[in-house]
């Protein structure tokens, strides 16, 4: 899409020319300086960059956790004089900068932005790189509401897409529209059914089309799966699941292994304005800090539960890619350090045995999202999905989708166990 020049009568609305430029807070630490981007020179792990990344003490007070900079506006020392690059907390604000700092640093990219929710996210992205006559490869088992955007809105303006079998590289190769396909999206592992696709494989297949492989790493999270450094050119987030980690705050982000990419979306998060508030920046980048220790407690949650389900008899069919027997196994653990805390599986007994069930469970909560510290439960064909029925992506109507949380272990089968009777 073209990028017309801004319109400088607006004065709060103007794209200044230093935007493209990422903001720095003031008084940044040394320290932060080597680790706030995927070429820190501390040899860090991955925890401790969660905890540091973008985060050092403040400079004023010696507050160990940053502020909550609860503003709209800045002081200029001078016409244009910016101190730390910020004049008005669309275009920047240091609570975000914070987050955006330290998602580059656990996705190992070079650029990270931060938005008001996935979808704005994915948005961001699509407006970015995309222009009507353009073609998309998406997943047959998509997201229902990365679905609706391509069908009811993108498609409107003229961009077309194809839905295959992202573990099928070749069913993707096949959907390639040469000259037209401009970036080819994938889940892994997709929602709900928990379908795993090979992302160096992919990747090959997008550079061969001259098209971006993203990959929505939601369900595995960076602690799990770094998309950028198997060949991804992007990684998409909805933060309000495990990276917020706590029910409590919705927001998306974008990850970028390109720098000039990531300058192109910084020009369009700020002209479209669907940023991240600096008290949800505040409540996403908390919940960073235990995303290492809260990912051990799901997988090891999720794998128990996964066990019980398939030694049930009123289940049909368990897809968790921890279970030896799934189509993904061997890439999940070629490309995954853990299997994630999300488990789907098929009632015997059909649709309505399938809703009920939702409604018997006691510590799980009936409830749309996903990625909390506690249990979830939904009926995807009636819940989150519901917008994919009729299409190539319908999901089946007896699919139970779980997301297990980090409650005591024991006590998670046992409600299992008393709902499926």
């Amino acid at each position: 899409m073209t990028e017309s020049k801004p319109d400088t009568g607006h004065e709060h609305d103007r794209q200044h020319q230093h935007h493209g430029h990422q903001p720095q807070r003031p008084d940044r630490s040394a320290r932060d300086e080597r680790t706030a981007h995927a070429g820190h020179a501390e040899p860090w792990g991955f925890a401790s960059l969660a905890i540091h990344a973008g985060q050092e003490p403040d400079p004023l007070t010696g507050a160990i956790v940053p502020p909550i900079y609860q503003v709209s506006t800045y002081k200029q020392d001078g016409v244009g004089g910016l101190r730390g690059g910020y004049e008005y907390s669309r275009s920047a604000n240091p609570t975000r900068t914070a987050l955006e700092e330290c998602l580059a640093a656990i996705e190992n990219g070079t650029r990270a932005l931060a938005f008001a929710s996935g979808l704005a996210a994915e948005d961001c992205l699509l407006r970015t790189v995309l222009g009507p006559g353009d073609h998309v490869v998406i997943p047959d088992d998509a997201y229902g509401g990365t679905f609706r955007l391509f069908a009811k809105v993108y498609q409107r303006w003229g961009v077309d897409w194809t839905a295959a079998d992202p573990g099928d590289p070749e069913a993707v190769r096949a959907a390639v529209r040469p000259g037209r396909t401009k970036a080819v999206w994938v889940e892994t592992p997709s929602n709900p059914l928990l379908g795993v696709s090979d992302i160096a494989a992919l990747a090959g297949i997008a550079r061969e089309a001259g098209a971006l492989l993203v990959v929505d790493n939601t369900f595995a999270t960076p602690y799990l799966q770094q998309p950028l450094a198997l060949g991804a050119d992007v990684v998409v987030h909805s933060t309000t699941k495990y990276i917020g980690g706590h029910s409590d705050v919705v927001g998306g982000a974008l990850v970028v292994a390109d720098a000039g990419l990531g300058e192109r979306l910084a020009f369009h998060q700020n002209s479209m304005g669907a940023v991240a508030g600096p008290f949800d920046a505040w409540l996403t980048l908390r919940g960073i800090k235990t995303l290492a220790v809260r990912m051990d407690r799901h997988c090891a949650n999720a794998e128990a539960v996964a066990q019980l389900l398939v030694a049930h008899p009123k289940v049909a069919e368990v897809r968790y890619p921890g279970l030896p027997g799934h189509p993904g196994h061997e890439i999940a653990a070629k490309q995954m350090s853990g299997f994630g805390g999300m488990v789907s599986f098929r009632h015997a007994d059909g649709e309505s045995a399938a809703v009920e069930l939702c409604g018997r469970t006691r510590l799980f909560t009936l409830g749309e999202s996903l990625g909390g510290v506690e249990s979830l439960i939904e009926h995807p064909g009636r819940m989150t999905h519901m917008a994919a029925a009729g299409s190539p992506l319908e999901v089946p109507a007896d699919l139970v989708r779980l997301s297990v949380g980090i409650e005591d272990r024991a006590d998670l089968l046992a409600d299992l166990a008393q709902a499926l009777g």
